[in-house]
């Protein structure tokens, strides 16, 4: 075991999006190559916007990214006493004040300070009042006065210092007394013992801050890394303009859970020239050294070619259990059909999703096909009645289904008729499938199996 404790740390405010979740993954993975903890903890201080709704999708997305928690998940809605009672600590202290300045007051000093060329910063009005009036109020964090700059090594993007002229008093609790964002995150990273906070650079202007916060506590100071955005193919942050930012809409959509991991490591993280990782190879070649310090550029093609590849790598017994919703919501019952799994078989080539397997796979369980038009007026047309007769004749012959049975069966058929195998097998296609795009012909045939195929036979038949 490392010393290392990490912590993955969503508002419950909406769904997992990518960027979060790629968080999540860098945190994940540097703790099981490490040996060390990984906590998850729910920011849920926002009541008025936090939904048990939110929690639950954060939940399902972690668990079918296959990121559990060592730790947590932990609610800070839980801890609002502890916040209480650090804020009274720097009250005490002399750390930090009440700051008595309204709204309508701070907007004009804001904007007093900007038409005289000035930062728009708090000017530090109420920072040594002596009286506590019985009015409406909120604590500010009293800016160290002896400090100019403070300065901290990212382990991704390097060495970062603020000035201090750039930075104010910070509100650390509302008029209404609950905590905000700064000092409940240092609190919790503190007390939860997390020793390196790896979170998106958006929070790189917080760091300053929250250093403080840890000094003015008295807490150790955690080290920092910062992940870059994920942009748009326009190099604007990832939006839903882009289409789906839900990790779980991916999974709606019919991608693996292996790919989307394999898709969200390579946003800003690679090794080598290596595309294909599986969560152990991640696991055993992950550092944040190989992070860039530039953004990544979401690509829903790349994704896509991913899935594919794990479609068509995957074992076809778990493919089949996770195709089975899918089939059900187009009132398919595949328990009631040829085996799914046989099925699956020949669709890993042709699906990049699952939702394209779904599609795909739907034919073998109609009770009846429906035929595409433009291929019915082509391939069932009259002329076509003495191929299907023979093809009804030679197949019934057949035992049973089996590739070199059916080859036998097809040579007969070609000598009798005289057509070539594609006249033979594309018109048989349409009768079997619908359509004129299909898995090899011999596959649908023992997919199908004997029974099925000739029923379907009989039934072109019966439209000619």
């Amino acid at each position: 075991m490392s010393d290392l404790r990490v912590r993955f740390a969503p508002s419950p405010t909406g769904y997992l999006h990518i960027g979060g979740a790629r968080t999540a993954l860098f945190n994940y993975l540097l703790a099981k190559k490490q040996a060390g903890k990984y906590v998850l903890r729910i920011e849920d201080t926002d009541v008025a916007r936090s939904t048990q709704e939110s929690v639950d999708a954060i939940l399902d997305a972690m668990h079918w990214l296959g990121l559990s928690c060592d730790e947590g998940p932990f609610y800070q809605s839980e801890r609002f006493d502890l916040y209480k009672e650090k804020i009274q600590q720097l009250l005490a202290a002399g750390k930090a004040y009440r700051c008595y300045c309204t709204t309508e007051e701070l907007d004009a000093k804001r904007e007093a300070a900007m038409q005289e060329g000035r930062k728009p910063k708090y000017d530090g009005t109420c920072r040594n009042r002596t009286d506590q009036p019985d009015a409406p109020h909120v604590i500010r964090f009293r800016l160290p006065e002896d400090q100019e700059e403070t300065t901290f090594i990212d382990k991704i993007k390097g060495p970062i210092c603020f000035r201090h002229e750039e930075l104010d008093d910070l509100i650390l609790a509302r008029t209404d007394g609950t905590p905000t964002y700064n000092l409940v995150v240092v609190i919790d990273d503190a007390e939860m013992g997390i020793t390196l906070v790896i979170r998106g650079d958006d929070h790189i202007n917080n760091t300053p801050r929250q250093i403080l916060l840890y000094q003015a506590l008295g807490y150790a100071v955690p080290e920092f890394a910062h992940v870059p955005m994920i942009l748009g193919a326009d190099k604007k942050r990832l939006s839903k303009r882009h289409g789906a930012t839900s990790v779980m809409a991916y999974q709606e959509l019919g991608f693996l859970p292996e790919a989307m991991v394999n898709y969200l490591v390579r946003l800003g993280w690679s090794y080598g020239d290596e595309e294909i990782f599986s969560m152990d190879d991640l696991i055993e070649k992950f550092s944040l050294d190989n992070v860039g310090k530039s953004a990544g550029v979401f690509n829903p093609e790349k994704l896509l070619w991913l899935n594919s590849h794990y479609i068509k790598t995957g074992d076809p017994v778990r493919l089949a259990e996770l195709l089975t919703p899918f089939l059900q919501q187009k009132g398919i019952d595949p328990s009631q059909g040829p085996d799914l799994v046989t099925a699956v078989k020949s669709l890993q080539e042709r699906a990049a999703t699952l939702v394209e397997m779904a599609a795909g796979a739907e034919f073998y369980y109609l009770a009846q096909v429906t035929y595409d038009e433009k291929a019915q007026e082509k391939f069932l047309t009259a002329e076509q009645k003495p191929l299907f007769s023979t093809l009804l004749e030679e197949l019934e012959k057949c035992p049973e289904f089996t590739e070199e049975q059916l080859e036998k069966a097809f040579a007969q058929v070609m000598a009798v008729t005289g057509q070539k195998f594609g006249k033979v097998a594309q018109p048989l296609r349409v009768a079997l499938t619908g359509g004129t795009a299909s898995p090899s012909i011999y596959e649908v045939l023992c997919v199908l199996g004997k029974d099925r195929s000739l029923e379907r036979i009989r039934q072109a038949l019966l439209i000619l």
